[in-house]
């Protein structure tokens, strides 16, 4: 299966790799099958153990095998062309999860293969998507959301291959990140919107804690409390029915579409009557009701740079940018 020459000019690792991805594409080796040991390798062709070793982790480094401890390595993918393979770990997928998704395979370059999983805020399937994948990819991009000790499980993946998106817990720290700031996005973001919201009798927030940061909600009353804006929190918008005055702060689509639906029932005329901040903006955003306002951070930016530092190879923690984005619904 291996072919090793003298004096041909080839590295004598890069001659095993050139073996072993023949094998591959010749159908002799396949998915799932064990490579020859090191030792083996070693003692047919006279090589060091370094050698082997150096030729077993570029493959392994490729996605092309992946070891297994006391067991020795096996093949995990046929497609030789690929030259690294991501672990992407998304909490649900929406409009604007897509459009970050789209944004970093864009400019990820060739030959990189993503896998997407979704852990839809399930404790759960967060660590066993993790614990089964271990070892079998070059990088690890994971969006924890709000799920609690999430560090007890990805602290079992090398820190260096470990990139943490959008929220980033206090005990994540250690790990490079591409993150929004929520506590202070949405304070600024209303803040900015100050002049508008001061005509309304009351702020409210739905903030259910299952799907949401925490941040948001701290922002959230620190703005209300520094400029003394009545208001309150709610957790679900059933058997809400809304009255003249009030705004509404709406994180996601689903219930921004219900309150809407519920302003047409009630017969309440949107920033006249009634008013609605939505977050993460989309193109839905741009035309529903003449336009919804939003506090939205840049997804497309944020999966350039995802992608930047993954061909880079770069370590950090980075912000990304967050505006207002004021529109007819306030």
């Amino acid at each position: 299966m291996i072919s090793i020459q003298d004096k041909i000019g080839i590295p004598k690792y890069k001659q095993i790799v050139y073996s072993i991805e023949e094998a591959i594409t010749s159908g002799v080796l396949k998915k799932g099958d064990q490579l020859p040991s090191i030792n083996k390798v070693k003692d047919a062709h006279s090589l060091s153990r370094d050698t082997v070793l150096t030729a077993f982790n570029e493959l392994k480094n490729r996605g092309i095998v992946q070891s297994v401890v006391g067991k020795g390595y096996y093949v995990s993918s046929e497609d030789i062309n690929v030259n690294q393979k991501v672990f992407l770990l998304f909490d649900e997928l929406n409009s604007f999860k897509e459009d970050l998704y789209n944004s970093f395979l864009e400019d990820l370059g060739e030959n990189i293969q993503v896998d997407i999983f979704f852990h839809h805020f399930n404790t759960t399937i967060f660590s066993k998507l993790i614990h089964d994948n271990i070892g079998a990819y070059n990088y690890y991009v994971i969006m924890p959301a709000n799920l609690n000790n999430t560090n007890a499980v990805i602290q079992n993946l090398p820190q260096d291959k470990v990139y943490i998106l959008d929220q980033l817990h206090d005990d994540l720290k250690p790990y490079s990140a591409i993150y929004q700031n929520f506590e202070k996005d949405i304070f600024n973001g209303l803040k900015k919107a100050l002049h508008l919201i001061e005509k309304y009798k009351k702020l409210i927030l739905l903030f259910p804690e299952d799907k949401q940061p925490q941040g948001m909600l701290k922002g959230f009353k620190l703005f209300c409390e520094t400029y003394h804006i009545n208001y309150s929190v709610v957790d679900s918008l059933k058997n809400n029915t809304p009255k003249p005055g009030e705004l509404y702060v709406i994180p996601d689509d689903k219930n921004l579409l219900r309150i809407i639906k519920s302003f047409k029932n009630n017969n309440l005329i949107l920033a006249q009557d009634v008013g609605v901040i939505s977050y993460n903006d989309t193109l839905l955003k741009e035309i529903v009701a003449d336009g919804i306002t939003t506090i939205s951070t840049d997804f497309n930016a944020m999966g350039k740079q995802l992608a930047s530092m993954i061909r880079n190879k770069e370590v950090g923690k980075i912000v990304n940018p967050n505006n207002l984005i004021l529109r007819n619904s306030l």
